[in-house]
């Protein structure tokens, strides 16, 4: 990832690090975002390594995008790349307010929700496919025939599609 960013953004300063250790000084950011990750992290030793780069009163942000399966064919196409088999797919139900209270060095967690659409074709949806962490992960041959099994999911609907999702968005602050 970082090679990438270089290559988009010349010139910018690229830092080696994981959110249990951020190589930053204390104090020295004002807001950390965090979008389609923190499910990764070790929550509590990310939240207090992460406080201890913000300033007093420094914001966090953690953000989501969740596919809404609400419409019947993106609830079909998760069940068809068995999403909720993934033990990583329930960052929507995990309660965060919980883990950020635990380490005491937050404001309480607050959250919001917001609709989101992506206008894609089925060459844009194989590509979104191939994006998903625990799909991208897989050996090519088993990727293509889970990409090829989502994608049954689209047949026969007229292209472009829209793919919704809703942001889940959820801040506090850090202490002073």
């Amino acid at each position: 990832m970082g090679d990438q960013l270089r290559s988009v953004v010349p010139g910018v300063d690229v830092l080696e690090g994981t959110a249990e250790a951020i190589p930053l000084p204390d104090a020295s950011v004002d807001a950390v975002t965090v979008a389609q990750a923190f499910h990764w992290f070790d929550a509590e030793p990310a939240l207090v390594e992460i406080a201890r780069v913000l300033k007093p009163g420094g914001g966090l942000a953690m953000l989501w995008n969740r596919r809404d399966e609400s419409v019947r064919w993106v609830a079909h196409m998760n069940e068809l790349i068995r999403w909720h088999e993934f033990n990583h797919s329930s960052y929507d139900t995990f309660d965060w307010a919980a883990a950020v209270a635990a380490v005491g060095l937050y404001t309480p967690l607050e959250k919001s929700t917001f609709r989101y659409e992506q206008v894609l074709d089925r060459s844009g949806l194989e590509d979104r496919l191939r994006s998903v962490s625990y799909i991208a992960a897989k050996p090519e041959n088993e990727r293509e025939e889970v990409v090829a099994l989502g994608m049954t999911a689209v047949d026969g609907m007229d292209e472009p599609f829209v793919l919704p999702y809703n942001t889940l968005v959820f801040w506090c602050s850090k202490r002073s």
